[in-house]
């Protein structure tokens, strides 16, 4: 009786893992196109999601030629790629643009652009790496 209890909480337990990673996937997927929202948290801990939960899903993140490099690169580096970067900046500038353009109150634009300028600091101040999505490191 209690094996057969343990088998189902482990069940669960990774059912419960596997479904919090894909949500964080997913989750990460929309944070590639809204600045707030931050791609490589997700995806780091999805990848510990899969790990605990099923190691051949977490396999094909890790080799992913999208989201692998990102994670090798927090990982190993602590860095983001340099054309990651390129590329949030000018979605972190846009998406706060048409945000400030669109709400009425000068001091939500006020508020808007404080945050813009702290998050491109913040962001453009991370380590850059070169990309490894070619690489045998990604291996």
């Amino acid at each position: 009786m209690d094996e057969e209890k343990e088998g189902v909480k482990n069940i669960l337990k990774r059912f419960l893992l596997i479904s919090v990673g894909w949500l964080c996937v997913i989750l990460g997927c929309i944070g590639i196109f809204l600045p707030l929202l931050p791609t490589t948290p997700f995806l780091l801990l999805a990848s510990a999601c899969f790990v605990r939960g099923s190691p051949t899903i977490a396999g094909w993140l890790h080799q992913h030629p999208t989201f692998g490099p990102i994670i090798y690169n927090w990982k190993q580096y602590r860095a983001v790629d340099r054309r990651i970067k390129w590329r949030a900046n000018i979605f972190i500038v846009l998406s706060f643009f048409i945000s400030i353009y669109i709400v009425p109150e000068i001091w939500q634009k006020i508020m808007l652009t404080a945050m813009v300028i702290m998050l491109l600091i913040w962001f453009n101040r991370l380590p850059e790496t070169k990309a490894v999505a070619r690489s045998t490191k990604n291996t």
